[in-house]
């Protein structure tokens, strides 16, 4: 078991490019099953990193392959 906090401090990688996608901004939990739905991600930044360039990343929870130690991978288009 870990707390969703938790998930703020890893990387979250794309297995299909190896891209970093960027931190974790929010989740969304779905109250009718208890479980969480989908990971916000913090879009791109841009103007030296202080304002954000586009939309956030939502990934859909069954999009996770494996939540690490230090990272979280994930299978996104």
């Amino acid at each position: 078991m870990f707390k969703i906090t938790e998930l703020t401090k890893k990387d979250i990688i794309n297995l299909k490019d190896g891209a970093r996608l960027g931190p974790v901004k929010d989740a969304h939990f779905d109250p009718d099953e208890g479980k969480i739905g989908a990971l916000v991600l913090e879009g791109p930044r841009k103007l030296f990193g202080l304002m954000s360039a586009g939309r956030d990343v939502i990934v859909p929870w069954d999009k996770i392959k494996k939540i690490g130690v230090d990272a979280v991978l994930v299978e996104v288009d």
